[in-house]
């Protein structure tokens, strides 16, 4: 959703009930519904949004459950969507729950964002869809033909967006979908049926989350401590063990000397947006100050382990932006 509230969600998946999260060993609830029937839609949402619809200990998405008949799961709270600072949602049931368990999440958005003016018309607002790239191509149809029928008949904005190949190894595109909330319904099961005949879609939908973990600042790709995404970044070992939120932190990483302009910015504006939208606090050596045995300057991030990830995934996309030739 476009419209967010503030505050942030310290909600953790792994640590309270009430909440079916992706790295749960637990089997799903048993289902007479046949598994051919069945289908998953995956979305994004604030950090914020996502603590509004999990609600104290899991309450508000185990009703959501409840109530829809889907099985609803979040990313961590320090797993984010390449190129956001959003958690990825997945719906997953037959269709019909998968609807409801979506106009359930979209309806207690709106209505914690929503100051009534008094106008007839509802407000308008964006839901993010997250599709195979593969399965765009269906939506999109030949000469643009299907999309352009899914806008007349629901009277939403679908967008679909450009694959990022600032990530290597992602595969999934987000459908933007602005409307009102009955026109973003009504696209979306459009959009859901479609790729419910989709059979690459059908096949691969319960990946779980197959990127997460690497843009939250893991290691991700070949096992040499390298992360796969972003090799010319590597790790130094001097980060502190805490479990605590408040108690500070500190990880020291490094960047490559030629790109290091693009974590400062002009002026220092890249690096000081980076440590206000983050949290932590970011220092950068100076010049010749370099790792050991490299030619990679040092940036030490320090603050809770959340602003930490977050700081390091700001500046991974950063480094990002220039391939290397």
């Amino acid at each position: 959703m476009a419209m967010e509230k503030g505050g942030e969600c310290e909600y953790n998946s792994s640590t309270e009930g009430g909440l079916q999260e992706h790295k749960s060993q637990s089997p799903p609830p048993p289902s007479s519904d046949n598994e051919e029937n069945k289908i998953s839609l995956k979305f994004l949402l604030s950090n914020a949004e996502a603590g509004s619809i999990i609600g104290k200990g899991g309450s508000t998405i185990s009703d959501f459950q409840s109530r829809s008949g889907a099985r609803i799961q979040l990313s961590r709270n320090n797993e984010f969507f390449p190129g956001t600072m959003d958690r990825i949602v997945t719906a997953s049931g037959p269709i019909d729950d998968v609807l409801e368990a979506v106009d359930l999440i979209l309806n207690k958005l709106l209505d914690e964002s929503y100051v009534d003016n008094g106008g007839d018309v509802g407000p308008r607002s964006k839901v993010r869809l997250v599709v195979p790239n593969s399965s765009c191509g269906g939506i999109i149809g030949k000469g643009g033909a299907v999309i352009k029928s899914f806008i007349e008949d629901s009277g939403a904005s679908i967008k679909i967006l450009p694959q990022d190949d600032n990530f290597p190894g992602l595969h999934d595109r987000l459908v933007i979908v602005i409307g009102t909330l009955g026109e973003q319904m009504r696209a979306v099961k459009l959009i859901l049926h479609k790729l419910a005949k989709d059979a690459n879609y059908v096949q691969n939908m319960n990946v779980p989350f197959p990127y997460a973990a690497a843009y939250a600042g893991m290691n991700y790709g070949p096992p040499n401590g390298v992360g796969g995404r972003f090799p010319n970044i590597r790790y130094h070992q001097n980060k502190t063990e805490s479990n605590s939120e408040e108690r500070n932190n500190s990880v020291t990483i490094g960047v490559a000397d030629e790109r290091i302009g693009l974590v400062l910015g002009r002026n220092g504006r890249s690096v000081m947006e980076i440590s206000q939208l983050s949290g932590a606090r970011i220092k950068i050596s100076d010049r010749g100050d370099f790792m050991s045995g490299t030619s990679e300057r040092k940036v030490t991030i320090t603050g809770s382990e959340r602003a930490i990830s977050i700081a390091e995934s700001m500046i991974s996309k950063k480094v990002a932006t220039v391939s290397d030739r």
